[in-house]
């Protein structure tokens, strides 16, 4: 059964730090480029960052660059998204997904986690 299971959201201050975190299990992690999109409430689902399968590979949203880093741990069926300097804007669902190096129509989604930027 294919798992994506994010963890890590919550409620910060803007300009504060979160890191997500998304576990996978159920399929080659390995064989997936990972990604992370975020969905704010009347807005169009987005894409934030991207990295290939073996982890050489990344990109950003302009809206997240220099911000936000998005890693992996092939050994621990991990994609991380680190967040700093937060601002409200980057309020929204966040959700991973995993999308086959080869096979682009093998795609799958976690149920996403909540992040709130706030004072």
């Amino acid at each position: 059964q294919v798992q994506l299971v994010e963890s890590g959201g919550g409620l910060v201050q803007p300009g504060g730090s979160l890191r997500l975190s998304c576990a996978a299990s159920g399929f080659v992690f390995g064989s997936y480029d990972m990604s992370w999109y975020r969905q704010a409430p009347g807005k169009e689902r987005e894409l934030v960052a991207t990295i290939t399968s073996a982890g050489s590979t990344t990109n950003y949203a302009d809206s997240v660059k220099g911000r936000f880093t998005i890693s992996r741990d092939n050994a621990k069926f991990t994609v991380y998204l680190q967040m700093s300097s937060l601002k409200p804007e980057d309020t929204a669902r966040y959700y991973c997904h995993a999308r086959h190096t080869y096979y682009s129509s093998r795609i799958h989604w976690g149920q996403g986690t909540q992040v709130t930027v706030s004072s």
